[in-house]
């Protein structure tokens, strides 16, 4: 009669103080992970223009829709990004002053159409929006906004901010705009503080799950 030969399982089972090593390193990425979401997050940040209402026009209740107080109540720095939200039919302008002024919508800087634009912002100073749509800007769905200027910005870029208007009411020079390039927003500057919050969970959870697959025979 052939002998029968008994394997633990506990051989196939790492020991217990791996798992306290592997939960350790776990630990310690997650944490590394994390601060670094933050530091990115706290270097630069999205705002939805207008808030909740987004990008509409306004209705007449000044307190519901007014750009300008949004504006004031936020500071932007370089880095940051404007989300503009508003319906098929209506379009975001990025024009001069002169332009913003006088409600002009056919020689825009850029113009967008999608519905959803994202916008980031790459130098301080000025920047003037107005809808496309006819009626719209002179009703009030206009914005201006002023980046503020970093001290390590400063001393890499010497430029003077061009001022909002010169001393005949229009903008100092309308060709300090032509250079700007509204282009695709980076990676970094769409990061939001809630995103790094969920990333920071899932990663945590995640690194736990593939750690306990390891004792399951």
């Amino acid at each position: 009669m052939r002998g029968i030969t008994y394997r633990s399982s506990m051989a196939l089972i790492p020991s217990v103080t791996k798992l306290v090593v592997l939960f350790v390193y776990h630990v310690i990425f997650t944490t590394i992970f994390c601060i670094a979401l933050v530091a990115v997050s706290a270097t630069s940040f999205q705002f939805q223009v207008g808030g909740e209402r987004g990008w509409i026009k306004p209705s007449g209740n000044e307190t519901m829709t007014n750009y300008d107080k949004w504006a004031t109540n936020n500071r932007f720095h370089v880095g940051d990004t404007l989300y503009f939200r508003y319906r098929p039919n209506d379009s975001v302008l990025a024009v001069n002053y002169t332009d913003y002024k006088n409600c002009i919508v056919f020689n825009p800087i850029s113009k967008f159409s999608d519905g959803n634009t994202l916008l980031r912002i790459d130098r301080y100073g000025f920047f003037y929006f107005i809808s496309g749509q006819p009626g719209h800007c002179k009703a009030g769905q206009k914005l201006v906004i002023r980046v503020m200027v970093q001290s390590s910005q400063v001393a890499k870029t010497p430029r003077t901010a061009p001022s909002p208007k010169g001393n005949n009411g229009d903008s100092g020079d309308d060709d300090d705009w032509d250079f700007f390039n509204w282009g695709p927003p980076s990676l970094n500057s769409t990061i939001k503080r809630s995103n790094s919050t969920a990333s920071c969970i899932l990663t945590f959870l995640g690194g736990v799950l593939v750690i306990l697959s390891l004792f399951i025979v």
